[in-house]
């Protein structure tokens, strides 16, 4: 089964001034993440306002972002949902356009204990082929529940195209716990940008970045020195992309990243409300501030 790997750029969704989903803009985006050398999409997660869209709007992401990645570059779709059966119509729906796997955000809001979480997962890749991979989504911060290592394995056990975990908490003591997991056949890949090759040093497969969107060469760069085994490289490479996302305010507002693309000639399209776009005066300060970067 396929697995995400290298940068793994998690994608914004652009909106129209009316709020429809942009999907020329979508396309743009695309095309231009590609170009830039990521080795994987993830459209419709946190980074793309996911539960601000109905199902059928995030149907349409997919299908856009599928279809224009044309099967140049890895495509999981993230399909996590508030209910169970929006979340499997969304997985199936991956499936039946191609992509190459799905991402589940644990349940949020209200608290699941362990059981509750293994059912879960359990319920939605019964729902999917066997060879239909999966990843794991954890949040704790905004989803509200956590799942611990022991846990994961539960879920490793029971759901064999669950390849993985992707891990949004900067916690390094977890990451290497989740590494353990299946007696190390388990995919991880942080969400944390910042920690990008402490992570690839201790073995995991890549990042889920939402900066990389904006500034996807940064996000290369750590890559590929890594991959050549150039440490020291990819060292420097690393402190360059910090300060980007410590300029993004480490993706806690996505209109940030919008702006940005627009800066660089990719329609980065508005926010979905009760998100706000930035104002006048935020979009000129932000624009003095990327100026040396573009």
């Amino acid at each position: 089964m396929k697995k995400l790997y290298g940068v793994i750029t998690a994608m914004t969704t652009p909106f129209t001034a009316d709020g429809k989903v942009d999907t020329a803009a979508l396309e743009e985006q695309t095309e231009y993440l590609i170009e830039k050398g990521i080795q994987c999409l993830y459209p419709c997660g946190t980074t793309g306002e996911m539960y601000l869209m109905s199902a059928e709007e995030r149907e349409l992401v997919a299908e856009t972002v599928v279809k224009k990645a044309a099967g140049r570059v890895t495509v999981f779709i993230h399909v996590g949902a508030m209910t169970v059966d929006e979340t499997i119509r969304l997985a199936q729906h991956a499936h039946k356009i191609g992509a190459d796997g799905v991402g589940v955000v644990t349940p949020s809001y209200f608290t699941v204990n362990d059981r509750a979480m293994v059912e879960y997962y359990k319920t939605v890749c019964a729902a999917l082929p066997d060879d239909f991979p999966v990843y794991v989504y954890v949040i704790p911060q905004l989803a509200h529940n956590d799942i611990s290592a022991a846990t994961m394995e539960q879920i490793a056990a029971a759901c064999k195209n669950v390849v993985g975990v992707k891990y949004s908490f900067a916690d390094m003591r977890r990451i290497n716990e989740y590494l353990q997991v299946r007696n190390g056949n388990f995919s991880v890949v942080p969400g944390a940008d910042d920690l990008f090759l402490p992570a690839l040093v201790c073995g995991c497969d890549g990042v889920v970045s939402g900066c990389s969107g904006p500034f996807p060469e940064a996000f290369v760069a750590v890559y590929k020195a890594f991959q050549s085994g150039d440490l020291e490289g990819a060292r420097k490479a690393q402190v360059a992309a910090t300060e980007l996302v410590k300029l993004m305010q480490f993706g806690g507002d996505m209109s940030i990243f919008k702006n940005i693309l627009t800066f660089r000639g990719v329609t980065g399209g508005h926010m979905r409300k009760p998100l706000l776009d930035l104002t006048d005066e935020q979009v000129a300060q932000l624009k003095q501030q990327v100026a040396p970067y573009i």
